[in-house]
């Protein structure tokens, strides 16, 4: 069945799923929590520093695509563990690769901050 709900309504339906996602992961996902308060620190010390926009775009743009891809990964791990307890090839090839993202995410975000800060501080 298609869904009925169309404009403001949709959007405000919408934005309440991912407040209920938001906060299944920080109650759920240790990494996730972890991750977001590296993140608000990150953040902070973006705006603190003396940069430009767009270095500061970058760094701060860095952090948040690891909570993004976090987010994903979380939820792949949920619908692999609501398909079954039981090991598989697959659900763990699954689980490997999302964590695979979250780990090459993190590698652009440091990589990310070195370079900038090389360049502000070098």
């Amino acid at each position: 069945m298609a869904n009925q709900v169309t404009g403001l309504t949709r959007i405000y339906k919408a934005a309440g799923y991912s407040a209920k996602g938001l906060s299944a992961a920080w109650k759920n996902e240790a990494a996730f929590r972890q991750e977001t308060v590296a993140a608000i620190i990150a953040i902070i010390l973006a705006f603190w520093l003396d940069i430009d926009v767009i270095t500061r775009i970058l760094l701060i743009g860095s952090v948040v695509l690891v909570i993004i891809i976090e987010v994903i990964n979380s939820a792949i791990e949920a619908v692999v563990d609501r398909i079954g307890s039981e090991f598989h090839e697959l659900s763990g090839r699954a689980k490997d690769m999302g964590s695979a993202a979250v780990f090459l995410a993190v590698l652009l975000a440091i990589f990310v901050w070195v370079t900038a800060l090389w360049h502000h501080f070098g």
